[in-house]
This record gives C-alpha cells, structure tokens and sequence, in this order.
C-alpha cells in the first residue's frame, strides 16, 4: 500500500499497520514521519524499541529476524526499526525483508520501520521492495520544491504562532528566508525554531528575519540546470555561487549544463525530422520534471539558437580544463556563469534566437 506523507496523520488515526517502509532523501521530513509512527505506536503500549543500521555486506540479519520474535520481560509490544543507508540490503538483507514482510501481518506484537534513502525505478520493482510495499505501508517523501518552499516556510511559522506580513512585504520576506536556506530544509527548520525563541508570536517584518536567518543554503547540481531550464538567471547566478564556494567540481557542473542543451538539440532535431514531441523525449529519456521544463522551453529554442549554445558548451568546457577562447573569460566559473546565463535567456526569450546579448556572447565563443 502507496500512501502520500500528507495522509499519514489521517491514517495513523484510523489504525496502526505492523510494518512501515519510509524512503527518501530528505531527512526532516523522513524523521518527522518516522517521528508520527513511533508516537503513534508508543500510545499504543509499544513501549520497547531496538534499531538496526544495514552496515554492509556482512551484517547479519539473523539478529534483526529474532528481533521480530523476541520481547523482553518489561514489554508486550515492541518496534523493531531496520535502516539501511544505501537502499541496498544485499542477498541475504533481500530474503530477510522478504520474509519480515510476509510475516508481518501475524505479529501483532511487534511494529516493523524500515528506513531507506531515495529508491530509484530499478529498486521500486525488485521483490524485497515490492513485498514490503504490498504487506505494509510504504510512504516516500518527496524533497520541498523551490517553488514550494516560501509557502512551506509560512505553514512552519504558523505553527509556532507567526506570519509575515501581507502582500508584497511578506512575499518578499519569504522569498529571502527560502533563499537562504535552499537545499536545506533542516537547517530551514532550525532557523524556523529559533525565530520562534527570539520573537514573540505576531508578524515578522523583513528586517527580523534578514538579521536572525543565517545563509545556510546547500545547493544540488541537478537543481542548478533546472533553474537554468526555468530561465531564473537571479537564481543560476547564487547556485552557481554557492557550488564553487562548496568546493563542487567545475567539471561536474559543466557536465550537467552541457548535457542539457545536447539533449535540447537532439529532441530538437527529432522533431524536425518529424518525430512527435512526447515520441521524442521518452526517446531521449527525459522525464519527470525535466520533460516539462523541456516542452515549454524547445518551441522558443530555434536550431540555430541550440548550435549556438552547443558551441558554447564546448568552448566552456575547453576552458573548465584549462584552455583560453577569445571574447570569453579565462576562469572556468565565470565561463560556467556565461554558458548558465546563455541558456537561461535562451528559454526565457519569446524570440527563437540566442539574438542580442546572449547570442552576442555565444558568437563572440567563435573567435
């Protein structure tokens, strides 16, 4: 059984299942949920609690097995909590899931959590995973988008009793709180609580939380070319930023990019060639987010626009490595800047054409 976080405090009033799969890689809201359960299951006299961490190929999951057997002489209830850190329970870890799984709904005695980071399409349909999901509840969290990261803030603040202001003051307001804390939603959180100790409750103004929330942004690679596609050339420039000041590869960060706009090019090209857009991008493996980012964007992308960009690529890529281009500038992040800002005026245009600043930068690659 699939259930969405947001169903899980419903669900967990209506009745307590004996076994619990969470997987995702957000930490706060995979400990808030488990947080729930665990409550939950307490006020239902599960009163003991063993955890066991998968540390590699050589655990020994004979213990975890007569963990769901075994109760002390203090407890009638017990919750058994198994994590495995690399979604990868190996052989042996995969027959002992199997069987907690199939053994589960006879225990009434014992709650079983199994914790796990993000499961890829490959993992969701391998049989450990599969019993687990269709003997118990399996929940995955799913990370709080940028764009839904202002009105997740607000929620967080009216729990503790505070608002910002209304109208633009407080969009403003939030906007900057997110932006500081991107990619970080503990540290998010953190920053939410200690608002709640330094004010009262009431409304926030902008100069409140400017001077409280600290800059504890983390920003992910694969974010930053979504931000590209998106055309948020304010926000390409901070995670650009904020990648070089974490010691990211440059080449890593090329790559991404890159791998984008020959993507672009190549659904592009298919459908000149006549292929249906939907055809095309499952063909090119472009999903999820990205397939919608991609038929937003590629009707304003001309294929004179998209050789410019791949040039562009090329001689940042050139000079990530060490080499010089003329009209471009000789440090691979700032040439990583300029292939960012090309791309992002690129989608961001209404005219199919790098055209005008852009297209001048990509041109002047040429020289």
């Amino acid at each position: 059984m699939q259930l969405a976080p947001a169903q899980l405090p419903q669900h967990l009033q209506r009745a307590l299942r004996p076994l619990y799969t969470l997987h995702g890689d957000e930490p706060l809201l995979v400990q808030e949920a488990a947080d729930a359960i665990r409550a939950t299951a307490r006020a239902q006299g599960y009163t003991e609690r063993s955890v066991h961490t998968v540390s590699g190929a050589h655990f020994d999951w004979s213990a975890v097995l007569a963990a769901g057997g075994s109760l002390s002489l203090f407890a009638d209830k017990q919750i058994v909590e198994i994590r495995v850190p690399s979604g990868k329970p190996g052989k042996e870890g995969s027959t002992a899931l199997q069987q907690i799984a199939e053994t589960s709904s006879g225990n009434d005695s014992t709650l079983t959590l199994v914790l796990l980071p993000k499961v890829d399409f490959q993992t969701k349909k391998s049989a450990w995973f599969a019993a687990l999901e269709g003997h118990g509840v399996a929940i995955e969290v799913q990370p709080v988008e940028r764009g839904a990261l202002p009105q997740w803030i607000s929620q967080r603040l009216a729990v503790h009793g505070q608002r910002v202001a209304a109208g633009e003051e407080g969009q403003r307001t939030l906007q900057f709180f997110a932006d500081r804390v991107e990619g970080n939603l503990l540290a998010a959180h953190q920053e939410i609580q200690k608002l709640a100790l330094l004010y009262p409750a009431g409304e926030l103004s902008f100069a409140q939380v400017e001077s409280a929330v600290l800059n504890v942004a983390r920003y992910d690679v694969f974010k930053l070319s979504e931000a590209a596609l998106g055309g948020q050339a304010a926000r390409v420039q901070r995670m650009l930023d904020g990648l070089q000041a974490e010691g990211e590869a440059a080449v890593l960060v090329h790559y991404t990019l890159s791998e984008d706009i020959r993507a672009l090019k190549r659904v592009k090209d298919a459908i000149v060639a006549g292929r249906p857009l939907p055809i095309a991008l499952r063909e090119q493996r472009v999903w999820g987010v990205k397939e919608k980012l991609f038929e937003r964007v590629l009707p304003r992308l001309s294929p004179t626009t998209l050789d410019n960009l791949l040039h562009a690529a090329h001689v940042a890529d050139g000079i990530v490595k060490g080499l010089k281009a003329p009209g471009w500038p000789t440090e691979g992040w700032q040439a990583l800047h300029r292939l960012a800002m090309d791309l992002c005026l690129a989608v961001a245009s209404p005219v199919t054409s790098v055209g005008g600043q852009g297209g001048g930068g990509t041109q002047r690659g040429r020289g």
